[in-house]
C-alpha cells in the first residue's frame, strides 16, 4: 500500500500540487492521467524517492518492495541482458553478487563458509535457483529472442532496449510497480501480453500511458491530475471520461430536475457495470462500479481541441484510388510488393506493416513525395488529398513566422486574420499564443498546427501516418473522434489500438510477399488465426 499524504511540490512560483491525499491499494491499477505538462511522471518520480516533494510525505506497508520502469535507457549498457533484469529484484542480485564473490575467493575461510550458508538459505527462500529461467521467459514474452539474452545491453536497439527495461521492471513480482508509458514501442502481440500479465497482478500498479485501450484493460482506478490536485476515480479511462462528459452536460442543462439527473447517472454506471463483464479485470472492476458514489461523477476541467473535418470543398465521386502491383524498395531491403486493391467511396481503411518504414513509404509514393517505385496508381479526378506524414520537420524547419501567418499559407481562399485565428483557437493557441513562432513549438503543438492546416484544405479524403504521435489523450479522443464522424474516405496507421479500431472499417496489410485486404474491424483482423497463418505466408515469400 502507498499513503500519499500533504504532498506539494512548486519550481518557483509554479505549483504542480497542492495538499495531495491519497491511498493506493493491493489488487489495484491506477491510470495516471492528465494534460501535458501536469505532472504525471514527476508524481511518479516522487514515489519512487527520484524527487522530494515541497512539502509531505510518501509512506509504504513496510518490508513491500517497488519497482520502476527506468527511463534511462543507457543505465545497464555494460550488463548482460539477462542481468539486467536480474537487476530489477536487487535484493535478489545483491544476495546472487555476495555468494558469487564468497565461492570466487581464493583463500575460502570458516567465516565465509558460514556466511555463505545464510546466503544459500536466503537465496533459496527467494526462489533463486529459478531466477534465471524467470528472467528468460519474461525476455521471450516481451520478444527478446533467446540468442540475445547473453550479449551485452549496449548491443542491442533501442526497441529492444525498452523490452529489457520493462522485463526488469516485471521481474521477481514487486509489490508496487510503477510503470510509466509501459507500451511504447511494443507491437500488438506484446501489449496483449503485458495487459494479460498486469490484468492478474496482486500488488499496487501506478501506469502512465496515452493508449486508451491499454488503460481500459489492466485500470480499475484512474488518478486524474488537474489543476494541481488529484483525484482518484473508480473505473477505467472510458468510464471516468464518459462520465465526465455526461457530468458536464448535465451541469450546463439548468433546466433538467434533478431526479432526471440522477436517474441518468444510475443508467450510466448499471450500463458500464454490465459491460465490465467483458475486461480482463472484470470482477474487481464490477464490483468497484455497483459501490460507486453518484458524487464520484463530476465533470472535468480538461480542454479537448475541436477537430473536425466534415466541411468538405468537393463531394467525391465513386472513383477514388486504384492500386496495381505497387513496389518499393529501400537500401536493397523491400519494403511491399505487389499490392493491388481499389479503395471505395467512404472507406476507413487502417493500412498496417510489421516494418513501419513500409507504411510511411506507402504514403510517401501515394502523396507523390516519393517517386522511386515500380507499378502504379491512379487517383479519381474529384479527390482533394489532405496528409499528415509522421515526419512534419519540413512544414516547421527553418521558419520564423507566427502561427497565424504560418497557417495562412495552407488557406487557399479566406485569408483574413480572424479566420486563421478561429482554426488555431479550435487547437487550443488562444490570445497571444498565436503569435509563438511555428520555429520553436513542441511536438504535439506542431501536431495541432498540422490538424488546423488538414481543417482548412476541406479535403474529401484524408491520409494520416501516426498521428497520435507526441499527443496528449485529450488531443487523441479529439482526433478519435474527428475521423469517426468525417463523412469521407481515409487511409491511415495508427499504434493507438482504441482509434483503429473504433475507426477502420476495413484493414489492408502490406507486405514484402503481398496484400491482405479484409473487411472487418481491427479487433477481428488481430484475432483472426486464418490472417495470422496468411500473414506468415506473406512473409516467408519474402
Amino acid at each position: 500500500m502507498i499513503n500519499v499524504s500533504n504532498l506539494s511540490l512548486r519550481y518557483g512560483k509554479r505549483t504542480l500540487f497542492e495538499d495531495v491525499n491519497l491511498k493506493f491499494t493491493q489488487g489495484n491499477c491506477y491510470g495516471v492521467i492528465g494534460a501535458n505538462g501536469a505532472g504525471k511522471s514527476t508524481f511518479m518520480k516522487i514515489l519512487s524517492g527520484e524527487i522530494d516533494p515541497s512539502t509531505g510525505s510518501v509512506s509504504f506497508t513496510p518490508g513491500e518492495r517497488m519497482s520502476v520502469l527506468k527511463q534511462n535507457h543507457y543505465e545497464f549498457d555494460e550488463f548482460p541482458v539477462i542481468e539486467a533484469v536480474l537487476i530489477g529484484n536487487k535484493e535478489l542480485y545483491s544476495v546472487m553478487k555476495e555468494k558469487d564473490a564468497l565461492y570466487a575467493k581464493e583463500d575460502f575461510t570458516e567465516k565465509d563458509g558460514e556466511r555463505a550458508g545464510e546466503l544459500e538459505n536466503v537465496f533459496a527462500e527467494m526462489d533463486g535457483w529459478n531466477a534465471e529461467s524467470d528472467a528468460a521467459t519474461m525476455l521471450s514474452n516481451l520478444g527478446i529472442k533467446e540468442e540475445l539474452h547473453y550479449k551485452q545491453l549496449k548491443e542491442l536497439d533501442g526497441n529492444q532496449k525498452v523490452r529489457v527495461l520493462l522485463a526488469q521492471a516485471l521481474f521477481g513480482k514487486p509489490d508496487i510497480l510503477l510503470l510509466d508509458e509501459p507500451t511504447n514501442d511494443l507491437d500488438i502481440q506484446t501489449i496483449a501480453w503485458l495487459e494479460d500479465f498486469l490484468a492478474g497482478y496482486e500488488g499496487v500498479i501506478l501506469v502512465v500511458s496515452h493508449d486508451r485501450h491499454f488503460l481500459d484493460t489492466v485500470c480499475t482506478h484512474v488518478v486524474d491530475i488537474d489543476f494541481g490536485k488529484m483525484t482518484i476515480y473508480t473505473g477505467n479511462y472510458t468510464f471516468w471520461y464518459e462520465s465526465s462528459q455526461l457530468a458536464a452536460r448535465q451541469r450546463s442543462d439548468q433546466n433538467k430536475k434533478l431526479e432526471d439527473k440522477v436517474k441518468e447517472l444510475q443508467e450510466f454506471i448499471r450500463r458500464f457495470s454490465a459491460n465490465a463483464s467483458k475486461s480482463k479485470q472484470a470482477t474487481s472492476r464490477k464490483k468497484a462500479l455497483d459501490k460507486i458514489n453518484l458524487e464520484e461523477i463530476k465533470p472535468s476541467n480538461r480542454k479537448y481541441p475541436a477537430i473536425m473535418f466534415n466541411h468538405q470543398g468537393r463531394e467525391a465521386g465513386d472513383q477514388i484510388l486504384q492500386v496495381e502491383n505497387l513496389r518499393k524498395e529501400l537500401n536493397g531491403e523491400l519494403l511491399f510488393s505487389g499490392i493491388n486493391f481499389m479503395v471505395n467511396k467512404g472507406d476507413k481503411i487502417a493500412v498496417l506493416s510489421e516494418n513501419s518504414l513500409a507504411t510511411s513509404a506507402f504514403y510517401d509514393v501515394l502523396t507523390g513525395r516519393d517517386k522511386d517505385f515500380s507499378g502504379e496508381f491512379k487517383w479519381g479526378v474529384t479527390i482533394n488529398i489532405a496528409d499528415i506524414p509522421t515526419d512534419t520537420t519540413s512544414y516547421f524547419e527553418g521558419k520564423d513566422e507566427n502561427l497565424i501567418d504560418w497557417l495562412r499559407e495552407y488557406s487557399a481562399g479566406e485569408k483574413d486574420e480572424q479566420f486563421i485565428r478561429s482554426f488555431l483557437g479550435r487547437m487550443l493557441f488562444s490570445g497571444e499564443e498565436v503569435m509563438k513562432k511555428s520555429s520553436v513549438l513542441s511536438g504535439g503543438e506542431k501536431m495541432r498546427c498540422m490538424f488546423s492546416r488538414m481543417m482548412l484544405q476541406q479535403a474529401n479524403l484524408l491520409l494520416f501516418d501516426e498521428p497520435t504521435n507526441h499527443l496528449d489523450l485529450e488531443s487523441i479522443t479529439a482526433l478519435n473522434n474527428g475521423m469517426k464522424d468525417f463523412k469521407g474516405t481515409i487511409l491511415f496507421t495508427s499504434r493507438d489500438h482504441e482509434l483503429t479500431e473504433t475507426v477502420a472499417n476495413r484493414i489492408i496489410e502490406i507486405t514484402p510477399g503481398g496484400i491482405i485486404d479484409k473487411l472487418m474491424t481491427y479487433d477481428e483482423y488481430i484475432n483472426s488465426e486464418a490472417i495470422k497463418k496468411q500473414r506468415e505466408e506473406l512473409y516467408a515469400l519474402a
